[in-house]
């Protein structure tokens, strides 16, 4: 409630400074805008955002780290009663203080005598804590907000430049937000550099990376049998692009066909029709697509080659009768397709706006030489748009890649080094999911793995990006 009211505060405050700004500017002018170096709103802005910014950010600051100040000035004096108790226990203990102490209810542990007695103290404590470090986060914005007001307003004048300053204010939020976003990569591949290096200190790296069997299974006791695990990543990326593969055969001519149709051949009104039912599958959950996957496409699929191997057996070729008649629902194949059918929109939706974004000068060119509108699309506009049509074949890579329920609810969990779509396969996305699923201790191989997958996709995927990068670049310098 006192964070609400305090962002009420600041926003009334700020708008107050905004009108005291915008007035003062127009006061200073004599009331003619025309006087002023820039528009009187620039002028309230400035005000308004040198009262709101900085008082703005403490309130995010203490919003943020106050929790933790306020644990760790509950937790400087502990009972003696409270230290007696295990560090689970105090970790407990301190955990219901802050439940009750914020209104909520506590775990089912029960306090009884001195440790009741205790447990009530820290609890006045918790709230007394709460108040001082709230109110005291709340007055120095407030004094903040009125520094800010007080330093802004004397300079405005009618030669004073607010434009350039409210503009250097967003320079400086834009900033800010790319400087975000690139540590937050940075912090991401940090991550994964530093665990993955933890997992190959017990694990050599060419062991992970050609190794044929991915077991990564870990004993209990020193003398257990194959106590060391199984840790080559060959047979998941196997069919990671066994499954990527057959979803691009089926998403790749579908879709760039249908943005082909939708763009060159389809009239405004049917466009206007197919087009958005076509991305209605971009907005199907990805557990959906599983769940058809596994109850429809998957038996249909089974059905259909066993089938097959019924027809065919006792004969010459009884071997594969045997074995399309053995097929079970959980296939590569049926992943693919499924996937496939999923990244449909992706294809067709980016192909269809980058092929409309092709000059129409190109085309009247074309025209003009005497080619058909086939002879067109296929040597000018689709060059043209190659480029785009590159960078949309990417992401449905990048996605397909990353694609996890689909795989695990189609194609299974079993590591299998194998090119046959009829097999049971599993992905790096799905094994990653698989050994941090739970609770893990972050100090085995066996949960370790996991970030070491993620490194070694992220370097993959990595690498496709440069080559499909260099392709572009390639057919852009030719064509534009």
């Amino acid at each position: 409630m006192l964070t609400w009211l305090s962002l009420l505060f600041l926003v009334l405050f700020s708008g107050a400074a905004f009108m005291a700004g915008r007035g003062r500017a127009l006061k200073s002018s004599g009331g003619s805008a025309a006087k002023l170096h820039s528009l009187p709103n620039y002028y309230g802005l400035y005000a308004a955002l040198w009262a709101g910014a900085p008082a703005a950010l403490l309130l995010l600051l203490g919003a943020t780290f106050g929790g933790r100040v306020e644990d760790s000035m509950l937790q400087a004096q502990r009972p003696a009663v409270v230290q007696s108790l295990t560090p689970d226990r105090q970790d407990v203990f301190f955990s219901d203080v802050n439940a009750v102490a914020s209104g909520q209810a506590a775990s089912e542990v029960t306090y009884d005598g001195p440790l009741k007695a205790a447990f009530d103290a820290k609890v006045v404590e918790a709230k007394r804590i709460d108040g001082i470090v709230s109110y005291s986060v709340l007055g120095l914005a407030g004094l903040l907000a009125l520094a800010g007001f007080l330093l802004a307003t004397p300079r405005i004048n009618t030669e004073f430049r607010a434009r350039n300053r409210v503009e250097g204010w967003i320079a400086g939020v834009l900033i800010a937000c790319s400087i975000a976003a690139v540590l937050t990569t940075v912090g991401i591949v940090m991550s994964l550099i530093y665990e993955s290096w933890r997992f190959f200190e017990s694990v050599s790296p060419l062991s992970f990376l050609f190794g044929t069997e991915w077991a990564p299974q870990i004993a209990m006791r020193s003398d257990q049998v194959a106590s060391s695990g199984a840790f080559g990543a060959v047979p998941l990326f196997a069919g990671t692009f066994l499954v990527m593969f057959i979803a691009m055969l089926v998403a790749a001519p579908i879709g760039l066909y249908s943005a082909i149709y939708l763009s060159e051949y389809a009239n405004r009104g049917l466009r206007s029709t197919i087009k958005p039912l076509l991305e209605i599958l971009a907005g199907v959950p990805t557990v959906v697509y599983g769940f058809f996957a596994a109850l429809t496409v998957g038996p249909l699929f089974r059905a259909f080659f066993n089938g097959i191997g019924e027809q065919l057996a006792g004969g010459p070729m009884d071997g594969l009768a045997q074995y399309l008649m053995q097929v079970q629902n959980q296939m590569a194949l049926v992943a693919g397709v499924v996937m496939g059918i999923m990244l449909i929109p992706f294809v067709s939706s980016l192909s269809d706006d980058i092929i409309n974004a092709v000059p129409q000068s190109l085309r009247d060119g074309s025209y003009a030489m005497g080619a058909t509108k086939s002879e067109t699309v296929k040597k000018v506009v689709l060059p043209a748009a190659l480029p785009g049509i590159m960078a949309a074949m990417l992401l449905a890579v990048s996605r397909a890649v990353g694609e996890t329920m689909i795989v695990t609810m189609a194609a299974g969990l079993q590591a299998k080094l194998t090119a046959n779509p009829l097999d049971t396969v599993t992905t790096v996305t799905v094994q990653i999911v698989t050994l941090l699923t739970g609770d893990q201790e972050f100090d085995s191989p066996k949960t370790l793995s996991a970030f070491g997958l993620g490194l070694t996709l992220f370097v993959v995927t990595l690498g496709l990006n440069i080559i499909a990068l260099r392709i572009v670049q390639k057919y852009r310098e030719q064509y534009d």
